[in-house]
């Protein structure tokens, strides 16, 4: 369990490196109405990377951190084609999710 945990945070550094390098990593967190969004993916309140970054990698930072099961049956990367669907800058960070899905449907 170990090496999956260290896999993971991996991913997580990955792609907020990705996220800064496509310019999609936010220097304010969205109010706190955006974030309270019980929607999937918070699509009603926020843009996906706000979700990425502001829900996502802490959630699972945290269940790494804390030693908590992880989601097995994770499926990121079809949002992220869905609504970055033409934008060839964003090739390596959809290819990413793909990998970290994978990973994580793998355990």
């Amino acid at each position: 369990m170990f090496m999956l945990y260290l896999t993971c945070k991996n991913h997580l550094i990955i792609l907020e490196q990705t996220l800064k390098q496509c310019s999609l990593w936010a220097d304010s967190a969205p109010s706190v109405h955006a974030m309270a969004s019980s929607a999937p993916f918070a699509c009603d309140t926020m843009a996906f990377e706000q979700w990425l970054q502001f829900i996502f990698i802490p959630q699972m930072s945290e269940l790494i951190e804390l030693e908590q099961p992880l989601p097995t049956n994770m499926a990121i990367a079809p949002m992220a084609e869905h609504v970055w669907q033409g934008m060839t800058d964003y090739a390596e960070l959809i290819r990413h999710l793909h990998n970290f899905d994978s990973v994580l449907s793998q355990q």
